[in-house]
C-alpha cells in the first residue's frame, strides 16, 4: 500500500494544475487500484483525469471532485493500466485469409481498434508494416487516440534464402540481405523513416531454410545502435541468442525454443542490459491449439466470440479447419517448444533478466486482443504471478518502450486505463472481465461495444 507521504504527493500534484475547470475532466471512484507498478492493490480509490492525462489518484477518501467534471463511481469494479503487447502484426491478416495485398489504412487500424477493445493500448509492430504506418503513427501521437497506439520497426531484415517477413510472407517487400555490405543502407533506410526500433529474423524453419549467419546479425546490431536505435531479433536456437546477447542486441522477440536457457545466456542479458521483449507463448499455443478438440474452450468462449466474425467461427469450428491444422509436419513439436519457452521465461524472470509480454498476434489463427489475454495465463501457468503477468504487460512494456507517459496509473501520465469487473491478482483469468477500456481518457469501449 501507499504510505501517507505517498498520498499527499500525489493529491498535492493534482491539486496543483488549475485547468480543471477548463477543460474535459473525468472523476472515477471506488475501485480497487492495480496501478502496474507492482506494488499492492490500493482499494477504495479514485482518480481523476484531466483532457486524457491522469492528474490524481489517491484514496477516495481524500477525493475533491473538482466542479463540472463528470464522475463515474466504480463500486466493486478493479482499474489496471492498459496492457502493452511488445510483439505483434498490423493489416496482412482479414479473418483467416492473409496477403500483403490486404494492408491498407482501413485493416491497420480495424486491428488497433480491435486492440484496444481487449484492453490492449499499445502495441509495437514488428516488421511487416508499410510506410502509411507512419503517418498513423505520428498522428496518434500528435494528438489523443481512438485505437491502440502503435510503435512500429517498420520493414524488418531478413537472410537470402532464409525465414521471416517478404520470404515468409511473399509480397512484403523485406529487405533481403546477403552480405555483411548490404547491411548499413539497410538499417540507414529504415532509420530514415524514423521507426521505434530495427527487426530481423534469424531462424531456420526447423531445418528447412538458411539461418542468418552471425557476422550479418552483428552487423544489424551494430548498425542499428549507430542509428541510435534499438534492435530487436526473432529467433529459437539458444545458440543465436546467446551471440546476440553477447553482440549486444536490445531484445529477443521471442523466447528460446529448442532448449533449456543457460548461465552463460542469462549472464550476458543481465550484461548487455538485453530484454526478453516477448516470450509469445499464445504463439507457440495456437501452433497446435486448432489441430485439438480442446479448442473447444476458447471457441466457445464469448469474450473470444465478440472479436471474431461468424464465418469465421464457424471455419475454426469445422472439423475440415481442425484436419488442415492437424496436418502440420511439425505437430508434434509445438506443446514441447511451448513447454521450453514456459521454462525458460520463468528460469529468465528468476534470474533478474528483464522482460515484457508479447503474442506475434496479426496472423491468421492468433486473434488481435483475445490472445494478449491467452498470454498472460501461459505466462502465470509458467510460474509467475498475476502481479508479474500484469506488470511485465504494462510497466514494463512502457519501460522497454521508453514510453515514460504510459504503462502506470501515476499522475501525469496518460489515461490508458482497463475496467474489470473481477480481481486479475485472484485468477489472471479476470483479465477479460472488461467492462470498459480509456485511451488518453476517451472511452474505446464499453459494454460489449466499440465506442468509436
Amino acid at each position: 500500500m501507499r504510505n501517507a507521504a505517498q498520498w499527499t504527493a500525489a493529491l498535492l500534484l493534482g491539486l496543483s494544475c488549475s485547468c480543471w475547470l477548463h477543460a474535459e475532466v473525468r472523476v472515477l471512484r471506488n475501485f480497487t487500484l492495480i496501478d502496474g507498478t507492482g506494488r499492492p492493490a490500493a482499494p477504495n480509490s479514485a482518480m481523476i483525469i484531466d483532457n486524457g492525462r491522469i492528474r490524481w489518484v489517491g484514496p477516495a477518501a481524500g477525493l475533491m471532485v473538482p466542479a463540472q467534471a463528470a464522475v463515474t463511481d466504480l463500486s466493486g469494479k478493479f482499474v489496471m493500466p492498459g496492457i502493452i503487447n511488445l510483439h505483434g502484426h498490423l493489416g496482412n491478416a482479414v479473418g483467416l485469409a492473409q496477403d500483403p495485398k490486404l494492408y491498407t489504412r482501413a485493416s491497420v487500424e480495424h486491428d488497433l481498434k480491435a486492440y484496444a477493445s481487449y484492453g490492449v493500448t499499445t502495441m509495437l509492430s514488428l516488421g511487416l508494416d508499410r510506410d502509411l504506418i507512419f503517418s498513423i503513427r505520428d498522428e496518434q501521437r500528435a494528438g489523443r487516440p481512438t485505437m491502440a497506439r502503435v510503435y512500429t520497426a517498420g520493414l524488418g531484415l531478413v537472410y537470402k534464402g532464409g525465414f521471416g517477413g517478404g520470404l515468409s510472407l511473399p509480397g512484403v517487400p523485406t529487405p533481403v540481405l546477403a552480405d555483411v555490405k548490404d547491411v548499413e543502407p539497410a538499417v540507414a533506410e529504415q532509420a530514415r523513416k524514423h521507426v521505434d526500433v530495427i527487426k530481423f529474423w534469424t531462424d531456420d524453419d526447423y531445418g528447412a531454410v538458411k539461418r542468418m549467419p552471425y557476422d550479418i546479425a552483428k552487423a544489424i546490431v551494430e548498425a542499428g545502435h549507430k542509428h541510435g536505435l534499438p534492435v530487436v531479433a526473432h529467433v529459437f536456437y539458444l545458440d543465436d541468442a546467446k551471440h546476440l546477447a553477447d553482440d549486444g542486441i536490445d531484445a529477443l522477440a521471442h523466447s528460446v525454443r529448442d532448449r533449456p536457457v543457460d548461465a552463460a545466456l542469462i549472464a550476458s542479458m543481465k550484461l548487455h542490459g538485453t530484454w526478453l521483449a516477448a516470450a509469445t507463448l499464445s504463439r507457440e499455443y495456437a501452433l497446435f491449439a486448432y489441430a485439438s478438440k480442446k479448442t473447444d474452450g476458447f471457441l466457445a468462449d464469448p469474450f473470444f466470440e465478440r472479436g471474431v466474425t461468424p464465418d469465421v467461427l464457424q471455419a475454426l469450428r469445422s472439423p475440415e479447419y481442425q484436419k488442415r491444422a492437424a496436418s502440420d509436419p511439425h505437430i508434434s513439436r509445438y506443446p514441447q517448444t511451448l513447454a521450453t519457452a514456459q521454462r525458460n521465461l520463468k528460469t529468465l524472470a528468476d534470474a533478474g533478466v528483464r522482460y515484457g509480454m508479447g503474442t506475434d498476434t496479426g496472423v491468421p489463427g492468433r486473434f488481435h486482443g483475445y490472445f494478449e489475454h491467452v498470454e498472460l495465463e501461459l505466462m502465470v501457468q509458467a510460474g509467475l504471478t498475476p502481479m508479474q503477468a500484469i506488470v511485465a504487460a504494462t510497466k514494463s512494456g512502457a519501460e522497454f518502450l521508453k514510453a515514460k507517459d504510459l504503462g502506470t496509473i501515476e499522475p501525469s501520465k496518460w489515461a490508458d486505463l482497463i475496467v474489470l469487473g473481477a480481481n486479475p491478482l485472484a485468477d489472471i483469468k479476470n483479465t477479460r472481465t472488461i467492462e470498459t477500456v480509456y485511451i488518453a481518457g476517451n472511452v474505446v469501449y464499453s459494454a460489449g461495444r466499440k465506442a468509436n
